[in-house]
């Protein structure tokens, strides 16, 4: 398995001659949008948000039903039995004239909650796009450690055979030795946890995009974001999915106080029925229309419009409380771009002064003036400096696209990935108008067809 997992490492780091093909970001990028089944979740709960329109658009039109019915009837001196039932079918229609717009704002409001629906997949799709990022980069990451762990594995074993041999001759005592093969132990045990560390992240790679990494190529230049914090923020403020979604749910919930005004209003309704007896072929026909108006139901209307008015206080509440989650979001990714960049150029003087100090105690330790400790403890700083400087490049890679999701523009036409996406109009504009005609429904049934494939 260690030799399976050193090769592997040799493969992404590319140490090994080039391969004919690398798997590239942008390939983990597609992969992982192609393959997520969170996305597929989501897209599925639009396309039940976009029927709940249709629903909406057919509580305008009229409803007809058809009824057959047989009675067991008992024979009498004026009305002999038959068979002793009575049959009769029923044609009956019901239409709401007039309700004062309560069904309009019911499609309305369906209409609504589909584009806050569409809001709240993009933010799934860039949830889904920064974990395929960060765990490409953890993957190329962690494979660097375990080449930082076996070369410090190979270093401290060249020191314990420097120590061996000097302690032959009688150049240091058998203490020495022993740090050495303590130093050794440890960092062995460092490599196996640094191998089971990319281990995890080739798991996490795999939940992610799909399958396994390859070799992976390097990592292409960071996309382009905004020149000032304030900038970040302004861009999130018109873009943000959470911010939209967040907008419509406002206008929603003004429309559900509209919605509990229109029922305290009355309806008028036709209702026709055409109802023929099977027993003596009579057909009455019958067309009216009826008014309706609640006159006292106990409270629960004011209550509910009340209800209403308080969800349209705490939409707007959320509104408000969405944008400063959002902005906080933002400064902190700027700010974390920001340590991070500090970071790493603080990592690259460490890592210089390290290794000057490594080499310089190393060739004193060969003079005799430095003993095996030192060097060890030399080149134990140069591991973790360099260490140190990895993980900081890792986490400003990763932060640069965590700042384009909370600015709202980490999404597969933003990054220009070229792979065919989900057009949520498609099944909406299917759908709309609860079509029962045969063109569009096999045009509904075409794009299900194409949705399953």
């Amino acid at each position: 398995m260690r030799g399976w997992i050193r090769a592997a490492v040799v493969a992404v780091i590319g140490f090994s001659a080039p391969a004919a093909w690398a798997e590239t970001l942008a390939d983990a990028l597609a992969s992982a949008y192609r393959n997520s089944q969170l996305l597929d979740q989501n897209e599925a709960l639009l396309r039940a948000a976009d029927e709940d329109v249709a629903q909406a658009v057919a509580r305008l039109r009229p409803v007809i039903s058809f009824v057959a019915n047989a009675q067991n009837v008992e024979s009498s001196p004026d009305i002999p039995a038959t068979d002793g039932f009575s049959k009769t079918m029923s044609l009956a229609l019901q239409w709401t004239l007039l309700d004062f717009g309560r069904n309009r704002i019911g499609v309305e409001i369906a209409k609504e909650s589909v584009l806050a629906t569409r809001e709240a997949l993009k933010d799934i799709e860039a949830q889904v796009l920064l974990s395929a990022v960060s765990a490409y980069v953890d993957v190329r990451y962690q494979a660097e450690i375990v080449a930082l762990r076996q070369s410090n594995v190979r270093l401290i074993g060249q020191e314990l055979q420097a120590a061996n041999d000097r302690f032959e001759v009688g150049e240091v005592t058998r203490t020495d030795v022993a740090i050495a093969e303590a130093r050794l132990a440890a960092a062995r045990s460092g490599l196996a946890a640094a191998e089971g560390e990319f281990k995890v992240a080739r798991e996490r790679y795999r939940a992610v995009t799909g399958a396994y990494p390859g070799n992976l190529a390097g990592l292409p230049p960071l996309p382009a974001t905004a020149r000032s914090m304030e900038e970040a923020r302004m861009i999130a403020l018109r873009t943000h999915p959470d911010i939209l979604a967040a907008q419509r749910q406002v206008t929603i919930a003004q429309l559900g106080v509209e919605a509990t005004k229109a029922a305290m209003r009355p309806t008028i309704n036709l209702d026709a029925t055409v109802t023929e007896s099977l027993d003596n072929d009579v057909r009455r026909d019958s067309v009216g229309l009826s008014f309706n108006q609640t006159l006292y139901a106990g409270g629960a209307l004011s209550s509910g419009h009340r209800a209403a008015l308080a969800q349209k206080e705490a939409a707007e509440a959320g509104l408000l409380q969405t944008t400063i989650t959002v902005g906080e979001n933002v400064g902190n990714a700027w700010v974390a771009l920001e340590v991070a960049a500090a970071s790493i150029q603080a990592g690259t003087l460490g890592v210089q002064a390290a290794q000057t100090a490594f080499d310089g105690v190393r060739e004193e330790a060969t003079l005799g003036a430095r003993t095996t400790l030192d060097v060890l403890n030399a080149e134990q700083e140069l591991l973790d400096a360099r260490a140190t400087k990895l993980q900081a490049e890792a986490q400003r890679y990763v932060g640069v696209y965590n700042l384009l999701a909370t600015m709202g523009l980490l999404s597969v036409d933003h990054l220009n990935l070229g792979v065919p996406t989900y057009d949520p109009a498609s099944y909406y504009n299917a759908v709309k108008n609860a079509p029962i005609t045969s063109p569009q429904g096999k045009k509904l049934q075409r794009i299900l067809d194409k949705i399953g494939d």
